[in-house]
């Protein structure tokens, strides 16, 4: 009998190939571009599937890979299902939010004046002009979990500097919907997702270790992982919690490999 080809479908955007694969009912997007490894994603919010792959890589082996894994892949999209979710923000009375792991009751506020935010027991108090929209609350809440991380990184940096015998010359943080943290070794710089503000100040610190350990080593080997287990012997269990986090409707972070260093 004729084993039947997957389907393909090309595309080009700027240094990369687009292509889509189908492997039985699971719909996957191939991006071939310059880099040296293959990497599978699983991504948010509904497990959509990727395999980045370098440019020479046949269309067979990219088949192949993909089957041994579809096992793996198959169990990060039931995750993605059954992980509890928030719905979309608003930023109006009512609504929960999360700091380093707490629940707060949001109370709005409103101000001729400049915005802000204040806790009090478990509300946190938004104060904004009452014209604004949700998008430039969003915004402005965003830009305060920012500047709260941007408190916290430096010290944890300046901690694991001094374990590790390395040196992280920049750091930033963004929104980031499939990684927590990545790491430009050669620039010897990390960015850390500005989604770790709401979870458990535990989480941050496993985030800043993995990607500094990454100046040590780039690949999630053997190495990799004793390193863990040396410098932070519970990391399984600070994973485990990240990933089980309530989430925001578009979050979701997952890997098979190691797809949080820069090529």
């Amino acid at each position: 009998m004729q084993r039947r080809k997957p389907y393909l479908k090309s595309s080009r955007s700027n240094e990369s190939i687009i292509e889509n694969m189908n492997i039985g009912d699971i719909n996957i997007m191939v991006v071939k571009k310059d880099i040296k490894n293959m990497h599978l994603s699983v991504l948010p919010p509904d497990g959509k599937v990727r395999i980045t792959t370098p440019m020479s890589t046949n269309n067979e082996t990219i088949r192949l890979f993909a089957m041994t894994k579809i096992a793996w892949i198959k169990a990060q999209i039931a995750k993605f299902e059954q992980q509890p979710r928030q719905t979309e923000r608003e930023y109006v009375t009512g609504e929960s939010h999360y700091f380093w792991g707490k629940r707060y009751r949001l109370q709005l506020a409103y101000t001729t004046k400049a915005n802000s935010i204040r806790f009090t027991g478990n509300t946190v108090v938004l104060t904004v002009h009452k014209d604004s929209t949700t998008k430039q609350r969003e915004n402005y809440v965003n830009e305060w979990y920012r500047a709260e991380l941007k408190k916290r990184i430096p010290p944890l940096i300046e901690q694991w500097e001094k374990v590790l015998d390395v040196k992280v010359k920049d750091f930033g943080v963004k929104n980031m919907k499939t990684r927590w943290g990545t790491c430009n070794a050669k620039a010897s710089r990390i960015w850390i997702n500005l989604q770790l503000a709401k979870k458990p100040p535990k989480g941050l610190e496993y985030i800043v270790l993995h990607e500094m350990l990454h100046l040590i080593e780039k690949n999630h080997n053997k190495n990799f992982v004793a390193l863990m287990d040396m410098h932070m012997p519970d990391w399984r269990t600070t994973k485990e919690m990240l990933n089980g986090f309530v989430l925001d409707k578009y979050e979701g972070i997952t890997r098979s490999d190691d797809d949080d260093v820069d090529e």
